[in-house]
């Protein structure tokens, strides 16, 4: 997983997890595969169906905003997300996000990157490269007992096989 590769899906600032996954949806489907039907569906009709493996969301400030639910990161997940690239996340979320193995970067040059833009995102190296705009961009480095995590698929994963956490 050190190295992410898909076609950017660009957001707006303030998606609070309601819009990653109605709560109507949290409360009342607990298959993932039925719940990720309905991932992101008030911001992009048939999100969940167009999506690929690899693809990246691409948002503005404050990314996973609203209630703590864990639903949100993992319905992403579930379909495929490779990463969530962002100017800034809500800290559950961005928690969240690492916990279950999913990779959230904040990246202040978002706004440079268009929506149906190919990306490679390396974790490792912290660059994104726009493939699309021949551009590349920084990101917020992931410290380094998350960034473990994430290459684990996330903290289960991580203490189930190392019978420890990473710090």
């Amino acid at each position: 997983m050190a190295v992410v590769r898909g076609r950017a899906w660009r957001v707006g600032d303030n998606i609070n997890t309601d819009l990653i996954i109605a709560g109507k949806y949290k409360l009342s489907i607990t298959n993932i595969d039925e719940l990720s039907k309905h991932a992101m569906e008030a911001l992009i009709p048939g999100f969940a169906e167009k999506v690929s493996k690899g693809d990246v969301i691409v948002a503005g400030r404050n990314f996973g905003c609203g209630s703590s639910r864990e639903q949100a990161p993992l319905v992403l997940k579930h379909l495929g997300i490779g990463a969530v690239i962002a100017e800034s996340f809500a800290r559950i979320f961005y928690r969240n996000a690492i916990n279950i193995g999913l990779p959230a970067l904040e990246c202040r040059d978002v706004h440079r990157i268009s929506d149906g833009d190919i990306l490679e995102v390396n974790l490792a190296s912290g660059i994104i490269r726009n493939m699309t705009k021949n551009e590349d961009y920084r990101v917020k480095p992931i410290p380094p007992a998350l960034l473990e995590i994430l290459t684990e698929g996330g903290l289960v994963s991580y203490v189930k096989r190392h019978g420890r956490l990473p710090w």
